[in-house]
């Protein structure tokens, strides 16, 4: 459902809980502006509203926590188009030691199929076996003979049973739908009348302060500690923001679960990483000690796979009271909650891959950045920061929920039409953008990196994060503070 009357950014504040006087004029200057020029990310869908949006809200957020915390007014937020858009397509800009990264893998991409088009995530090496699996090739078969066997298996197969054969083994295919289609598919019609940000109170806890800032640039989550379960684009942009804002985030992942060392380099600023394993009495241990003295955890992991280890909202906040916890997920609610998913194929199952596609006949289309990825990732850094300023004012313990689906409906049903325009094959990039203004580079234990810098901006905020990431899992389990 359009919200005609309302902008993007107005939307979200909404269903943050914000207070709506953040967003009006205050005398000759405004509390939230914008600059820069359209067309930067340029779709049939209204990517750039949707990024300038979720960038602002996340900057709003920032300053009134900062605000809170320094007994002052609310910072002026502006907002820079040029750093929101070099920002959303961050991992196409990394550079390691001058190498661009690794996004998509071979068997990452469109299968023409019987009835229509299907389209598969295989980054990981335990989804390109299990996917090959399902094509009767073991692990090791190389890309070349593994694309040609797909595309000749596929090309015979519907494509909803290449989608539920794949899953079945727990691989990732999704066949392409219709915006029409998900509305009227029982996975896409339990999203209908759900919030875009679930917001939730827990129990009573009592106000938890902490102390007020003073000095240097404004960093609203000085002094917090973060638990960052997270993998892949959205949550560890959420954390990674969290991180420039002052925060020691601490992320942590299973030693058997491989990660893109080349994500890690984009998303892993201002962060440590540690290794836990939480199926042994020690890593759990380690786990219990570090809650002990958390104020927030963010959890990124599908439904239903952490659960087992005490992850459940209920149960971290009787364990830690008045702890906020982000939680993010591919799908959302409904019949696949609980499966697997990444923003390229949440495009394809919602309609979005449809609505951005070249023309008829042709294969599927996609946004010009893994926008539900970064958006929903700022999203919820907004509301974690939001539920902070409410633990701060009223105390209890916070539950913020997103997934990426939502974030998708957002873009497809309730955005204003304020549509970009959409480049034809032969057009050249906006003369007026040049991503170099909103890159630097950085020397640290990954090599050099040249990476975009944070579009999350106010008065006084930090330009940069305080460290870049080091190796994936070299860090102590503790917190760098008593």
């Amino acid at each position: 459902m359009k919200h005609a009357h309302l902008s993007g950014t107005e939307q979200a504040w909404a269903g943050l809980g914000g207070d709506p006087a953040l967003l009006t004029h205050l005398g000759s200057s405004t509390r939230l502006g914008t600059g820069g020029s359209d067309g930067l990310l340029p779709a049939r869908l209204p990517v750039m509203e949707l990024a300038r949006s979720a960038v602002a809200v996340c900057s709003l957020a920032a300053a009134e926590l900062a605000a809170r915390r320094t007994a002052r007014p609310v910072p002026l937020v502006r907002i820079d188009d040029g750093a929101v858009a070099t920002a959303f397509t961050s991992e196409r800009h990394l550079r390691i030691d001058g190498r661009a990264a690794t996004t998509f893998a071979p068997l990452s991409r469109f299968w023409r199929t019987a009835d229509g088009w299907v389209r598969t995530h295989a980054n990981y090496p335990h989804h390109r076996a299990r996917l090959l699996s399902t094509l009767g090739l073991p692990a090791r078969t190389p890309d070349g003979i593994a694309v040609d066997t797909a595309a000749a298996s596929f090309a015979g197969r519907p494509s909803e049973e290449i989608e539920r054969t794949v899953y079945a083994a727990g691989g990732l295919a999704v066949a392409a739908r219709t915006p029409g289609q998900w509305a009227a598919d029982p996975r896409g019609a339990a999203l209908a009348g759900t919030p875009l940000v679930g917001r939730d109170r827990i129990d009573g806890a009592p106000v938890r302060r902490t102390a007020a800032l003073t000095g240097g640039p404004l960093m609203p989550a000085a002094g917090l500690r973060v638990l960052d379960l997270t993998r892949v684009i959205a949550g560890p942009v959420a954390t990674r923001t969290l991180a420039l804002l002052g925060a020691d985030v601490l992320r942590i992942d299973a030693p058997q679960l491989p990660e893109s060392p080349d994500a890690h380099s984009d998303t892993g600023f201002g962060k440590r990483s540690v290794e836990l394993d939480l199926e042994g009495r020690s890593g759990r241990a380690a786990f219990e000690e570090l809650l002990a003295d958390a104020d927030v955890v963010v959890i990124g992991y599908r439904p239903g796979s952490v659960e087992r280890f005490g992850l459940t909202p209920q149960s971290l906040a009787t364990r830690r009271p008045g702890l906020v916890i982000g939680r993010l997920s591919a799908w959302g609610h409904g019949p696949w909650a609980r499966q697997r998913g990444f923003d390229s194929l949440v495009q394809v199952a919602t309609g979005i891959a449809s609505v951005e596609a070249a023309g008829p006949g042709g294969p599927p289309g996609a946004l010009p950045a893994q926008a539900l990825d970064h958006g929903t990732g700022y999203l919820l850094a907004a509301a974690v920061l939001r539920a902070l300023t409410e633990q701060h004012d009223e105390g209890g313990s916070r539950l913020v929920t997103l997934s990426l689906a939502r974030t998708a409906a957002w873009l497809l049903d309730e955005l204003p039409d304020r549509r970009e325009p959409k480049p034809d094959a032969t057009a050249t990039a906006d003369p007026s953008y040049d991503p170099e203004k909103w890159l630097t580079e950085t020397d640290g234990p990954l090599g050099r990196l040249r990476h975009a810098l944070p579009p999350v901006a106010f008065d006084g905020s930090p330009a940069d994060w305080s460290r870049p990431p080091g190796p994936l899992g070299a860090d102590a389990p503790a917190w760098l503070t008593a």
